[in-house]
C-alpha cells in the first residue's frame, strides 16, 4: 500500500507541554497544553495510581519536510510517569526541506521516568534534525530509548538518499552534561558499512538508564544474555557518571525492539523499584 506523502500545504509547527505532579500518593497529569497537531490522550493507570501512563499523539501520522515539533515534559518531585507513542514515527520524504523534532524532559527529585517511544522510520530522501535532552535531578531515575529504521522495511524501500542529524543528552540539575551522543548520517556515508558504524545494518537503537547505585553490576547482568550474532548485535557499557547504555543494530526492527523491551524489563525493578509490566500498545 502506498503511503501518501504530505504536500507543502499539509506542513505544521506543533508544540506540546506536559506536566505531572503528586497528589495524595497519586501521580496526576495536571497540564497538557498544546498548539498545532500534537497532543496527549487521557491519563491511564494500568499499574495503579502511583504511575501515570500517557500516550503522545501526532495526528498527521508522520513528520514532513518543514515540520517543526517540540515536546516539553516536566515531572515534579516524587512522580512516576511512562510516556510512549501509539505507533512508529514516520519521517517522510522531505523534498529538500528539513524536518525537526526537539524533546525536553525534566525529571525532578524522587521521580521515575520511562521514555518508551516506538521506532522512527526514515523514508528515503528525508532530511531529519532531532534532539532529546533529559535533565535528571538528584534522587531521580530514568530509562529511555531511541530506535531508528532506515527505509520502509515493510515495503522493501531502501534509504538511498537523505540525512539524519540527531543529538541525545542527559544533564544534571545545573545543566552540566553527563552524557551526549551526536549522529550525523548521510545515505551515502561510508559509516553505514564500516565496522565502527552500522556495519551494513539498517536498524539501530540506544537505551539509556540512570539512577542505579551500581550500574556496572546491572551492565554485567545484561551482558550475560545480550545477543551478538548476524541478525542482531548488542552491547552494554557504563559511563563514569553511572549512566548505563545499551546499543544495538539489527536487520529487523521487531527483533531489536524486543531486545530493548527485554532490557527495560530487567532494569526497571532495580532502578524504579517497580515491576516491569508490558505496555498494552506493544501487543497491538
Amino acid at each position: 500500500m502506498l503511503v501518501p506523502v504530505p504536500t507543502a500545504h499539509d506542513r505544521w509547527a506543533a508544540e506540546l507541554h506536559v506536566r505531572f505532579t503528586r497528589r495524595n500518593e497519586r501521580t496526576v497529569l495536571i497540564e497538557k497544553r498544546h498548539t498545532g497537531p500534537l497532543l496527549v490522550q487521557k491519563a491511564l493507570y494500568p499499574e495503579g495510581r502511583e504511575v501515570c501512563h500517557v500516550v503522545i499523539v501526532h495526528p498527521p501520522g508522520g513528520i514532513a519536510g518543514g515540520d517543526d515539533l517540540a515536546i516539553h515534559v516536566d515531572l515534579e518531585p516524587d512522580t512516576s510517569a511512562v510516556l510512549t507513542t501509539p505507533a512508529a514515527t514516520k519521517w517522510y520524504k522531505a523534498a529538500g526541506r528539513r524536518s525537526r523534532q526537539q524533546v525536553h524532559i525534566r525529571v525532578a527529585k524522587g521521580c521515575a521516568l520511562d521514555w518508551l517511544p516506538q521506532e522512527n522510520i526514515y523514508f528515503t530522501a528525508t532530511q531529519v534534525e532531532s534532539g532529546l535532552t533529559v535533565q535528571i535531578d538528584p534522587g531521580a531515575t530514568a530509562i529511555g530509548w531511541e530506535i531508528g529504521l532506515l527505509g520502509r522495511q515493510a515495503s522493501a524501500e531502501k534509504w538511498l538518499e537523505g540525512s539524519i542529524r540527531s543529538e541525545a543528552s542527559i544533564v544534571d540539575e545545573n545543566r552540566r552534561q553527563l552524557w551526549v551522543e551526536r549522529m550525523i548520517l548521510d545515505a551515502s556515508s561510508q559509516l553505514r558499512r564500516a565496522p565502527q558504524g552500522l556495519c551494513g545494518y539498517n536498524v539501530f537503537g540506544t537505551l539509556w538508564a540512570i539512577g542505579s547505585s551500581d550500574a556496572a553490576a546491572l551492565a554485567d547482568e545484561l551482558a550475560s544474555w545480550l545477543p551478538f550474532g548476524t541478525e542482531l548485535r548488542a552491547g552494554v557499557t557504563t559511563t563514569p557518571e553511572g549512566i548505563l547504555l545499551v546499543r544495538a543494530v539489527a536487520h529487523d526492527v521487531e527483533r531489536l525492539r524486543h531486545t530493548m523491551i527485554a532490557c527495560w524489563t530487567r532494569l526497571r525493578p532495580s532502578l524504579h523499584r517497580l515491576r516491569a509490566q508490558p505496555l498494552r500498545l506493544w501487543a497491538t
